[in-house]
């Protein structure tokens, strides 16, 4: 997938998903944004979550260091972002670990 990042157009936003995570977590649609253009960037497949469409959790930060884990699916040449929220100790540490 980091590969396929290079390919990537842009983010897809709309009335499903464009305030959903600012409101469930404090998550602004910019940060989820950031992460994908600072490094490093860890990014795995989410094997359990599949359904109809591929999904992938990332994991980064943003300009301001704030952690973020996120879980989106791609759409053609667009990220379409799932859910984001900060990332727990456990899973910090994870990407630490492994980014």
């Amino acid at each position: 997938m980091k590969d396929e990042i290079e390919l990537i157009e842009g983010f897809q936003w709309d009335d499903g998903n464009v305030d959903k995570n600012r409101v469930l977590h404090n998550v602004k649609n910019w940060e989820c944004e950031q992460i994908f253009f600072n490094v490093p960037l860890l990014i795995i497949a989410e094997k359990k979550h599949f359904t109809v469409e591929k999904r992938w959790a990332s994991f980064g930060h943003t300009d301001k260091g704030r952690f973020r884990a996120l879980a989106f699916t791609k759409r053609e040449s667009l990220i379409r972002v799932i859910s984001a929220m900060d990332l727990s100790r456990k899973k910090r540490k994870f990407y630490e670990e492994n980014a």
